[in-house]
């Protein structure tokens, strides 16, 4: 009887997968879309979206040129490299596009986002609510004796921790603005 043996610290790999295995691991990217404001644009990007079945993380849209008919649109996604790469191209091949932007492969970039919090608690809860905003530069924007909104601004992984420590402590309602961001430097 014939056995095969496989050397320690070898694996045995099937000629059927030779796909790349970091080909298929999504990344988040943050693309800035430069589009003509007219109307229906912001429908036409949001429905290369969904026709795909692409997921959106986060969307902004702001006039930013109101003599040159401009906005910005700023989409936060997920996909593999390839998907990354045909969304880019199907934004680009859009008549009112006029140009697209990958902030997240093009070099460092500002990113931040603006968040308002309701937490509802009393005593110890709310002294604690107050400390955490404090050491988060949270600022209360409202108060009432049973609650406070809070207002942050930061990464949206700052966000999210924020929200990760009010939960236990009486969040009641949160809501975000959206990733809004810039490419450093010069250009």
């Amino acid at each position: 009887m014939n056995a095969l043996k496989i050397k320690k610290g070898s694996s045995r790999k099937s000629a059927y997968d030779l796909r790349d295995p970091h080909k298929d691991v999504e990344e988040k990217h943050t693309l800035a879309v430069l589009v003509d404001n007219e109307a229906g644009v912001l429908a036409r990007v949001i429905g290369l979206f969904s026709g795909r079945g692409y997921n959106i993380d986060s969307l902004t849209v702001a006039e930013v040129d109101h003599l040159g008919h401009a906005s910005r649109i700023t989409i936060v996604t997920r996909g593999t490299p390839e998907i990354i790469e045909q969304i880019k191209a199907q934004l680009g091949r859009i008549v009112t596009v006029r140009e697209v932007h990958d902030l997240t492969v093009e070099g460092p970039s500002v990113e931040r986002e603006l968040a308002l919090f309701k937490v509802a608690g009393n005593g110890e809860k709310r002294v604690e609510a107050l400390r955490l905003a404090d050491i988060f530069r949270a600022n209360a924007v409202d108060s009432t004796l049973e609650s406070f909104i809070f207002e942050l601004t930061g990464a949206p992984d700052k966000i999210d921790a924020f929200a990760d420590l009010m939960r236990p402590l009486g969040l009641v309602e949160m809501v975000r603005t959206g990733v809004a961001a810039l490419s450093r430097g010069a250009e």
